[in-house]
Protein backbone atom coordinates (compact mmCIF):
# COMPACT_ATOMS: atom_id res chain seq x y z
CA UNK A 1 0.00 0.00 0.00
CA UNK A 2 1.46 3.48 -0.12
CA UNK A 3 0.17 7.12 -0.14
CA UNK A 4 0.09 9.46 -3.01
CA UNK A 5 -0.25 13.15 -3.39
CA UNK A 6 -0.27 15.19 -6.12
CA UNK A 7 0.17 18.94 -7.12
CA UNK A 8 0.09 21.39 -9.94
CA UNK A 9 -0.64 24.98 -9.20
CA UNK A 10 1.05 28.29 -8.78
CA UNK A 11 2.42 27.68 -5.46
CA UNK A 12 5.56 25.50 -4.38
CA UNK A 13 5.44 22.05 -4.54
CA UNK A 14 7.03 20.58 -1.77
CA UNK A 15 6.02 22.29 1.19
CA UNK A 16 2.49 21.62 -0.41
CA UNK A 17 3.51 17.66 -1.16
CA UNK A 18 4.71 17.32 2.55
CA UNK A 19 2.30 18.15 4.51
CA UNK A 20 0.25 15.99 2.11
CA UNK A 21 2.28 12.92 2.93
CA UNK A 22 2.59 13.83 6.56
CA UNK A 23 -1.10 13.87 7.41
CA UNK A 24 -0.58 10.08 5.08
CA UNK A 25 1.85 9.10 7.91
CA UNK A 26 -0.67 7.90 10.39
CA UNK A 27 -1.18 4.57 8.12
CA UNK A 28 2.70 4.10 8.61
CA UNK A 29 5.43 3.35 6.13
CA UNK A 30 8.83 2.81 5.48
CA UNK A 31 10.21 4.78 2.64
CA UNK A 32 8.95 8.52 0.97
CA UNK A 33 10.06 10.48 -1.99
CA UNK A 34 9.13 13.40 -4.01
CA UNK A 35 9.61 14.12 -7.93
CA UNK A 36 9.24 18.15 -8.71
CA UNK A 37 9.50 19.70 -12.37
CA UNK A 38 11.46 23.09 -11.35
CA UNK A 39 11.10 26.41 -13.80
CA UNK A 40 13.54 24.81 -16.41
CA UNK A 41 11.75 21.95 -16.66
CA UNK A 42 14.11 19.70 -14.87
CA UNK A 43 12.71 16.91 -13.29
CA UNK A 44 14.51 16.63 -9.61
CA UNK A 45 13.48 13.10 -8.14
CA UNK A 46 14.28 12.17 -4.16
CA UNK A 47 13.62 9.83 -1.90
CA UNK A 48 14.54 7.50 1.15
CA UNK A 49 13.99 4.79 3.11
CA UNK A 50 12.08 5.79 6.20
CA UNK A 51 9.57 8.39 7.34
CA UNK A 52 8.62 11.68 5.65
CA UNK A 53 10.99 13.96 8.24
CA UNK A 54 13.89 11.93 7.02
CA UNK A 55 12.73 12.39 3.40
CA UNK A 56 12.59 16.40 4.48
CA UNK A 57 16.09 15.99 5.86
CA UNK A 58 17.06 14.40 2.96
CA UNK A 59 16.03 17.71 0.74
CA UNK A 60 17.16 20.38 2.96
CA UNK A 61 20.22 20.77 0.22
CA UNK A 62 18.31 19.87 -2.69
CA UNK A 63 16.90 21.91 -5.48
CA UNK A 64 13.04 21.58 -4.41
CA UNK A 65 11.90 24.75 -6.70
CA UNK A 66 8.80 23.96 -8.56
CA UNK A 67 4.91 24.34 -9.41
CA UNK A 68 4.22 20.80 -10.12
CA UNK A 69 5.21 17.48 -8.46
CA UNK A 70 3.85 14.35 -6.96
CA UNK A 71 4.88 12.61 -3.37
CA UNK A 72 4.69 8.65 -2.57
CA UNK A 73 5.05 6.96 1.09
CA UNK A 74 6.14 3.17 0.42
CA UNK A 75 4.48 0.25 2.12
CA UNK A 76 7.29 -2.61 0.83
CA UNK A 77 4.88 -5.44 0.69
CA UNK A 78 7.52 -6.54 -2.53
CA UNK A 79 11.27 -5.53 -2.58
CA UNK A 80 13.17 -4.65 0.87
CA UNK A 81 12.40 -1.18 1.74
CA UNK A 82 15.46 0.88 0.71
CA UNK A 83 16.21 3.76 -1.09
CA UNK A 84 16.56 2.43 -4.69
CA UNK A 85 13.21 0.69 -4.40
CA UNK A 86 11.33 3.98 -3.08
CA UNK A 87 9.14 5.92 -5.28
CA UNK A 88 9.03 7.74 -7.40
CA UNK A 89 10.45 5.20 -10.17
CA UNK A 90 12.25 7.13 -12.61
CA UNK A 91 12.64 6.21 -16.60
CA UNK A 92 16.18 5.40 -17.97
CA UNK A 93 16.69 9.14 -19.46
CA UNK A 94 15.51 10.60 -16.07
CA UNK A 95 12.14 12.87 -17.73
CA UNK A 96 9.32 10.58 -16.64
CA UNK A 97 8.74 9.70 -12.91
CA UNK A 98 5.82 7.04 -12.15
CA UNK A 99 4.48 6.26 -8.94
CA UNK A 100 1.84 3.59 -8.15
CA UNK A 101 -0.33 2.10 -5.78
CA UNK A 102 -0.24 -1.70 -5.30
CA UNK A 103 1.59 -4.39 -7.54
CA UNK A 104 1.98 -3.84 -11.65
CA UNK A 105 1.40 -7.77 -12.01
CA UNK A 106 2.60 -8.25 -15.01
CA UNK A 107 5.62 -6.09 -14.85
CA UNK A 108 7.21 -9.10 -16.18
CA UNK A 109 5.56 -8.96 -19.61
CA UNK A 110 7.02 -5.39 -19.74
CA UNK A 111 10.70 -6.09 -18.57
CA UNK A 112 10.53 -8.92 -21.60
CA UNK A 113 9.21 -6.19 -24.45
CA UNK A 114 11.62 -5.99 -27.23
CA UNK A 115 13.80 -3.00 -26.54
CA UNK A 116 13.75 -2.94 -23.10
CA UNK A 117 14.90 -5.63 -21.36
CA UNK A 118 15.00 -8.33 -23.79
CA UNK A 119 17.10 -10.58 -21.66
CA UNK A 120 15.72 -10.18 -18.43
CA UNK A 121 15.76 -14.00 -16.42
CA UNK A 122 11.87 -14.71 -15.31
CA UNK A 123 12.58 -14.63 -11.84
CA UNK A 124 11.16 -12.14 -8.37
CA UNK A 125 12.20 -9.63 -7.74
CA UNK A 126 13.47 -9.31 -10.91
CA UNK A 127 17.58 -8.96 -11.15
CA UNK A 128 19.41 -5.72 -11.27
CA UNK A 129 21.05 -5.54 -14.39
CA UNK A 130 24.73 -4.65 -15.10
CA UNK A 131 26.09 -2.04 -17.35
CA UNK A 132 24.64 -3.33 -20.96
CA UNK A 133 24.05 -2.19 -24.18
CA UNK A 134 22.35 0.95 -24.79
CA UNK A 135 17.88 -0.56 -25.07
CA UNK A 136 18.95 -2.01 -22.05
CA UNK A 137 17.99 -0.30 -18.22
CA UNK A 138 20.92 -0.66 -15.55
CA UNK A 139 18.70 0.73 -12.91
CA UNK A 140 15.53 -1.66 -12.75
CA UNK A 141 14.90 -2.48 -9.05
CA UNK A 142 13.22 -5.55 -7.06
CA UNK A 143 9.97 -3.53 -7.45
CA UNK A 144 7.61 -3.69 -10.63
CA UNK A 145 7.19 0.09 -10.72
CA UNK A 146 10.42 0.56 -11.63
CA UNK A 147 9.36 -1.42 -15.02
CA UNK A 148 6.89 0.90 -15.66
CA UNK A 149 8.52 3.93 -15.87
CA UNK A 150 10.85 2.13 -18.27
CA UNK A 151 7.79 0.78 -20.73
CA UNK A 152 6.61 4.64 -20.47
CA UNK A 153 9.66 5.89 -21.88
CA UNK A 154 10.36 3.46 -24.21
CA UNK A 155 6.74 3.66 -25.69
CA UNK A 156 6.83 7.71 -26.08
CA UNK A 157 10.16 7.57 -27.82
CA UNK A 158 8.41 5.27 -30.31
CA UNK A 159 5.66 8.03 -30.61
CA UNK A 160 3.04 5.10 -30.08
Amino acid sequence: MCGIVGYIGHQQAYPILIKGLHRLEYRGYDSAGVALINSEDRLNVYKTRGKVNDLEAFCESKDIEGTIGIAHTRWATHGEPNDINAHPHVSGDGKIALVHNGIIENYLDLTRTPGLCPKILPTFPPPRLAAAPAKWYTNLNTVSGSAGAHKIHETSRKGS
